[in-house]
């Protein structure tokens, strides 16, 4: 394939990208949203890009871009429903590495059958795959006629040593022989070795990547901010000395939502205090009911609730609820990017959360508070001071809230984070244009899904 910046046509109307992913959504959480905000944005600069995902997440991505003919999708086939209906019968951890794995790895391949159509029709100059971000995960999208980029991923990190969960030793067994499978999986899938560029968010994932792969790594944020959505705002009036803390995220074990609301039980018998905690999950039942434990003497009101649950709810009406609330409580005990957090720092908003992954990426001590997830018991008791004393001090709250936006303007909106990939697309493409040629010899072509 010749490169258009071999050429000097690198303008960004005539750019082609396309930007590829198992899963491409706003609704699903965590790394989902991530390729959805490369497309929308690149899209919006003008540049010729086109989206590959799977199909589960058609409907949402076709009311999100109605009429637009640059996204291709890959359809279910029986091997993904037979792997997915296996993996429901199993414990997560060992779902994820077993059919999961299998699953990603279908998915894939059909995803990378579609890309090289693209660029052989279309005039592709980049690739990029930014999710999934583990460094550890191997990937299928290599030989595909132009230049692959791969994140920025974002790993290398395991529950705080207090807090790993105990899923027996079968459960064990798996997950380390999966981790210790990713030096081979990496040499038989070989996209990370055949990338063009690796992306990486810190030094941990750097140093978590295998042996053998690109010898060509950069460091980028892996989340950004849309500084359009998540601005500060003005707050409605609330009751007269009530402070209002919320949590933003999927309700699922590490995300550490039961230890909040032992700390803000304590909390709020201390000063007066409402949670909105936002967010949808495998837990919320369970957590409703230990909120109907701990404040079955309080008397309810449709006016104010020492706990309110809203379900998922869209970005925009996120933004709405977090500019009604003083400060973020985001108790994650495995979380390597925690993109919550700069969206409240974006919002001018302080954050409390634990000293663990993402969270202790962003923060620091001009705006937030990081809490060492040393044991049970004292991260929940520290939790409550921290609640306790941003209660107490709403001048330190608004300080901190300032510091956070001046730091997100600075280093984090979305806008800057593209900004800086196009820069690295552009220094991709201006290495000779051979040694992005499909290697000679047959690539892998296997067929799983």
């Amino acid at each position: 394939m010749r490169s258009q910046a071999a050429s000097g046509d690198t303008t960004e109307g005539l750019l082609g990208v396309v930007i590829v992913s198992d899963n491409v959504s706003a609704k699903f959480g965590g790394e989902a949203i991530l390729p959805l905000h490369y497309f929308r944005l690149l899209r919006d600069r003008g540049f010729r890009v086109w989206l590959v995902t799977h199909a589960r997440t058609r409907p949402e991505l076709l009311a999100l871009f109605p009429g637009e003919t640059r996204i291709r999708f890959v359809e279910d086939s029986i091997l993904h429903k037979l792997l997915w209906q296996f993996g429901r019968w199993l414990p997560t951890q060992l779902a994820h590495v077993t059919t999961g794995f299998l699953t990603r790895v279908a998915v894939q391949t059909a995803l990378r059958r579609i890309v090289r159509q693209l660029v052989a029709g279309e005039r592709i100059d980049i690739v990029h795959q930014p999710a999934p971000v583990s460094p550890r995960e191997p990937s299928l999208i290599f030989d595909v006629g132009a230049p692959v980029i791969i994140g920025p991923m974002n790993g290398g990190m395991d529950y705080p040593p207090a807090f790993r969960p105990d899923g027996g030793r079968t459960v064990e067994l798996f997950v380390w022989l999966g981790r210790r499978s990713a030096v081979l999986l990496n040499a038989l899938l070989p996209g990370k070795r055949r990338a063009a560029m690796l992306l990486v968010a810190n030094a941990r994932t750097r140093a978590a990547l295998p042996p053998g792969v690109c010898g060509r790594v950069e460091e980028v944020a892996e989340n950004g901010v849309a500084l359009d959505v998540f601005k500060p705002l003005p707050c409605r009036a609330l009751g007269r000395g009530l402070t209002r803390f919320a949590f933003i995220g999927r309700l699922i074990s590490l995300k550490g939502v039961d230890l909040l609301l032992d700390a803000f039980a304590a909390a709020s018998a201390r000063a007066p205090m409402q949670l909105v905690i936002i967010g949808d999950g495998v837990e919320r039942e369970h957590l409703r009911l230990q909120a109907a434990r701990l404040f079955s003497g309080a008397s309810s009101s449709a006016v104010f609730e020492p706990v309110r649950f809203t379900g998922w709810i869209a970005q925009s009406e996120c933004a709405r609820e977090l500019s009604d609330t003083d400060c973020l409580v985001m108790p994650s005990l495995r979380d390597c990017g925690g993109a919550v957090v700069l969206e409240a720092m974006a919002m001018s908003k302080p954050v409390i959360a634990t000293a663990w992954g993402g969270p202790l990426d962003y923060l620091d001590e001009s705006c937030g508070i990081l809490i060492p997830p040393r044991d049970h018991e004292s991260l929940v008791e520290e939790l409550t001071r921290a609640m306790v004393r941003l209660a107490d001090a709403p001048l330190e709250r608004a300080a901190m809230g300032r510091a956070g936006r001046a730091k997100i303007e600075q280093v984090y909106s979305w806008d800057a984070k593209v900004s800086r990939v196009v820069q690295l697309y552009r220094q991709v493409l201006a290495q000779p244009t051979v040694a992005h040629l499909p290697r000679a010899g047959k690539a892998f072509d296997g067929e799983l899904g």
